[in-house]
């Protein structure tokens, strides 16, 4: 199955999210924490930009045209909470300094992200795009695929990098 603009749009959103992680990354292993602190901020608008879009939005079209509550949208959203909970660990380590702690933090936390990736791009991307009506509308992704002001209103977050 061909996967919708609005899926696609979301697997773009991983990329962003990837490549802002993989900045932060960089910065710490120069030992630029200005530039890493930032650049997490950054990523954590983005993460929660993305997971919003999901847990608010698609998830629960997900759940109401399948009826599948207990599926693929339960285990999304626990990774979610683990993916948060690292982010934070992360974050207190970058606050306060701790190079080695937050690269090992964030070398964890670009596994399990890399491995939701791709659970929510092969199974439930897919199954989403077969299941939910009007999906790009739903996600606030019009015509345009969400990157220009046409799109949602009350979503217009769109983070750019700081390098």
């Amino acid at each position: 199955m061909k996967m919708s603009q609005a899926m696609m749009n979301l697997v773009k959103q991983h990329v962003e999210c990837d490549d802002q992680l993989n900045r932060v990354e960089a910065a710490l292993h120069k030992a630029d924490m200005a530039s890493a602190g930032r650049n997490f901020r950054l990523f954590d608008e983005q993460l929660e930009h993305h997971f919003h879009l999901e847990e608010e939005r698609l998830f629960p079209a997900f759940e109401k045209a399948t009826g599948m509550t207990n599926g693929p949208t339960m285990v999304m959203r626990g990774e979610h909470a683990e993916i948060r909970q690292l982010r934070d660990q992360a974050m207190a380590q970058i606050d306060s300094k701790e190079i080695a702690a937050a690269l090992a933090t964030i070398d964890t936390l670009n596994v399990l992200i890399q491995q939701h990736n791709v659970k929510e791009e092969n199974i439930l991307y897919p199954m989403c795009g077969g299941s939910i009506p009007n999906l790009a509308s739903l996600l606030g992704m019009g015509g345009c695929g969400g990157a220009c002001s046409c799109a949602g209103t009350d979503d217009s977050t769109n983070a750019k990098a700081v390098t």
